[in-house]
């Protein structure tokens, strides 16, 4: 839902390619991604019809989603609900839950709505709907060091219901914070309309409400500008977020980010909202940069992940290791499993620039590094270990 807005475009935004690199394992996860799949997930869903909060409609899509993802591989033990009323009709939030490696308790969120007010919605938002569903499939048995919540919300079309629902009962409770979330990643229509030219994908930074948080965002979304560029075929514009299912965490400080169609179709809120009229092939490509973005920033494990914690060694496994936290600020700490008396550091920005030589600190003052990706290679008389750090602040 994007309604009684005044939708502003940038120009075609530079891409900053310093911080982050291409990687393998990432782009053939992203190519995972089937035509076949977003089709059958469009028409499915568009076989629903008006799915408006609470109605018969709405909780048959929730039933299907939740069998979706049972044919996936996930287990009811990774599903939760929040129950909400509207017009005193019950509707429920679908939230699936992959847990992570190494920093379990904090959560990149991947979030859509997937009730409709007129017409089956196919764009608005089945779109995001079948994308969404594209992404838990492929990334079922991935590990990622961060957990990763997929997000269904009803009551968007209604004004955020939803999606206000559970930032305020559960991502808060109160005024006690419940969830630690890096990141939401937001995807709302993005159909496009078939004989456009889909080629460009508006990639959507926080620049209004809380002005705390949107630094963060605008760092956000230029990573996930690279990470369309480099997964996908798609072209990026640079916009601004609003009226949709993001805007509650924005409202708690949370940072935030999305997806949202280029060229409108105009077609949301109408009975034209149908799969005859949307371009499958747009959302298929946006579902390649939404799994290539959802690696990036959940840290996906792979052998030449140059993200990860876990990326090259030349040490036995009884001398590993640990680099943290991952993301970092201002300190970053090298822990041995064994004592190790004479070390030395050397930390290199992507370009392959030293910025730090150290010797036996295992407390590395990072403050002085500006945001991006760096490599920290520890070098003993046991062999060396190379790490790849996000410095994000």
């Amino acid at each position: 839902m994007k309604k009684a807005v005044v939708f502003l475009l940038t120009s075609i935004a530079l891409q900053n390619m310093s911080a982050q690199s291409f990687i393998q394992a990432y782009k053939n996860r992203a190519d995972m991604v089937t035509q076949t799949n977003i089709n059958t997930n469009l028409q499915e869903f568009a076989g629903f019809g008006i799915k408006k909060t609470g109605t018969t409609a709405n909780n048959n899509t929730l039933d299907w989603l939740k069998n979706k993802y049972l044919s996936y591989g996930y287990t009811v033990s990774d599903f939760s609900e929040d129950a909400f009323t509207y017009g005193g009709n019950p509707s429920k939030n679908l939230i699936i839950t992959k847990t992570g490696t190494l920093y379990p308790n904090k959560y990149v969120i991947i979030c859509g709505h997937y009730d409709t007010i007129v017409g089956p919605g196919v764009s608005d938002n089945g779109s995001g709907t079948s994308i969404i569903l594209e992404a838990a499939r492929i990334l079922k048995d991935i590990p990622t060091e961060y957990s990763i919540k997929f997000i269904h919300f009803s009551g968007e079309e209604q004004g955020l219901v939803g999606s206000n629902h559970y930032v305020n009962n559960v991502a808060y409770q109160g005024s006690t914070k419940v969830l630690d979330i890096k990141l939401v990643l937001n995807i709302d229509q993005v159909g496009g309309l078939i004989g456009n030219n889909n080629n460009t994908i508006t990639c959507e930074r926080d620049t209004g409400g809380l002005s705390s948080n949107n630094t963060a965002s605008n760092t956000m979304t230029q990573e996930l500008m690279t990470c369309t560029t480099l997964y996908s075929p798609l072209q990026t514009n640079l916009s601004y977020a609003y009226s949709s299912d993001y805007m509650p965490f924005e409202a708690k400080g949370y940072t935030i980010t999305g997806f949202y169609e280029y060229l409108r179709s105009e077609n949301e809120h109408t009975v034209s909202d149908t799969y005859a009229n949307i371009d499958p092939v747009y959302v298929f490509n946006v579902g390649k940069a939404a799994v290539g973005a959802l690696q990036h920033f959940a840290v996906a494990t792979t052998s030449n992940n140059l993200l990860s914690t876990h990326e090259a060694t030349t040490q036995k496994p009884s001398e590993e290791i640990r680099i943290y936290p991952n993301p970092a600020k201002d300190f970053v700490t090298v822990e041995f499993q064994q004592k190790v008396k004479q070390f030395k550091i050397e930390v290199n920005d992507m370009a392959g620039n030293t910025v730090l030589t150290l010797e036996n600190q295992e407390k590395i003052n990072t403050a002085g590094l500006k945001n991006g990706v760096y490599t920290f290679t520890i070098k003993t008389d046991k062999g060396n270990t190379t790490k790849k750090i996000i410095i994000n602040k």
